[in-house]
């Protein structure tokens, strides 16, 4: 849901572009998205239309209008002379200007619920940074902002929560300039400003040279804990989790389990790699391989949850009866009618109000003890036992240490054990 919008100048005479991108529900918070030095091109609108899957109404205005309308770069050796051209000549008064000027046609658009924020990368995280600061926005975060250090003047009239991104190699904005930064926001109230090792400046482009996805989702979720409890949108994800499972688990529903996740999910159930990437694989897995070899007589006892901004980390027990083949547990084992009680770990990740992934983590050498396929003597490995001591802490420490009796009685002050 995406469309192409005239934004009124601050002067009143005239009118540049702006991408705009609209969550499913046609409503949301808004979002001001300040560009790279490539103008409008397919990465920013990738970026406006992912925070459009999270809820938001997101507009990304054409900040090079006043130079050319319409610039729309790749990253090839001859884009790039052009990009640094544009940047050279930018007059990042006149984008500021720009920038307010978007912050308030988004706010007056009938699909924005009233609240906006800004977010930019390289010279837009710039921007995001000077819209804190002037355009009255609710929020602000900025990935690898290029000169922030030579704006800092500017720190006391921010008054809305920000975070900026680093880059630990970053030649753009060298450690000296970030620390000047840090410095600068040091014990400032609604300020996070973090540093990602071993990354280079435009570590969350897709596709681009220095895209690293560690630290791209790591700071997206940081990005929307911020703007989430800014500004919103607030969705209960426990009860949506819960309907998946009851889909799942209960009703054993193929259609109404897709019909909770994003049009392109995916799950990983870590242990045994099995699960699927998109929705044809995932309704195949789910169809074929998961609903229908998940025991008849399984239990899930929740332990702990954990809600977060944009997922969930639930702990539970997984009990059941090794009656039917699991191909997504036990693939390729047949039945052996022992009973199994294992500790689960499912770290769900949602995407505006609907599942975006799954990462499911369990012990395998616990399930295969209890069914009799791994003989656990000699090894540091235990059975249904790890369940049991997950709810009743009482239950012995230490059991597989061999080690253990040996420092009986020692204190804390005695040499510690020699290894071997």
């Amino acid at each position: 849901m995406s469309d192409t919008i005239d934004i009124p100048a601050g002067d009143g005479t005239q009118t540049f572009r702006g991408y705009l991108a609209l969550p499913a529900s046609g409503r949301g918070p808004g979002i001001v998205l300040c560009q790279e030095i490539f103008g409008v091109n397919a990465y920013v609108r990738e970026v406006a239309d992912l925070y459009a899957q999270e809820g938001y109404v997101v507009l990304a205005p054409d900040l090079f209008w006043r130079m050319e309308p319409g610039v729309d770069l790749g990253y090839s050796p001859e884009d790039w002379q052009r990009a640094f051209g544009f940047f050279q000549k930018f007059d990042i008064e006149a984008g500021v200007a720009d920038v307010t000027a978007s912050v308030k046609a988004l706010r007056a658009h009938p699909a924005c619920t009233g609240k906006v924020g800004a977010l930019g990368f390289c010279l837009g995280g710039k921007l995001a940074y000077l819209a804190a600061a002037h355009s009255g926005v609710d929020a602000a975060v900025g990935y690898y902002g290029v000169g922030i250090e030579g704006a800092l003047d500017l720190v006391p009239q921010i008054k809305c929560p920000i975070a900026l991104h680093f880059a630990e190699l970053d030649q753009f904005c060298p450690p000296e300039a970030r620390a000047q930064v840090l410095d600068a926001f040091a014990g400032k109230p609604d300020a996070q400003m973090y540093v990602y090792p071993g990354v280079d400046h435009a570590f969350a482009r897709t596709g681009g040279d220095h895209f690293d996805k560690p630290s791209t989702l790591m700071a997206h979720q940081r990005s929307m804990a911020l703007f989430k409890d800014a500004i919103g949108p607030v969705y209960d994800l426990s009860a949506l989790w819960d309907k998946h499972c009851e889909y799942e688990f209960a009703t054993r529903d193929v259609v109404a389990t897709m019909a909770t996740m994003v049009s392109e999910p995916y799950v990983n159930h870590i242990p045994t790699m099995t699960g699927g990437v998109g929705a044809k694989e995932l309704s195949r897995f789910y169809k074929h391989h998961f609903i229908p070899s998940t025991p008849p007589d399984t239990r899930l006892t929740p332990i702990s949850r954990t809600v977060g901004a944009t997922q969930i980390v639930d702990e539970m027990l997984f009990c059941f009866t090794h009656t039917v083949e699991i191909d997504w547990l036990l693939p390729g084992i047949a039945p052996t009618g022992k009973p199994v009680e294992i500790p689960l770990v499912a770290i769900v990740k949602f995407r505006g109000d609907k599942l975006y992934h799954e990462h499911i983590y369990w012990d395998q050498a616990s399930v295969l003890v209890q069914i009799g396929l791994l003989d656990p003597k000699g090894l540091p490995v235990a059975g249904a036992e790890t369940a049991r001591k997950l709810v009743d802490e009482t239950q012995p420490s230490n059991t597989l240490m061999p080690r253990w009796e040996k420092s009986t009685g020692l204190t804390i002050a005695d040499p510690a054990l020699p290894l071997g």
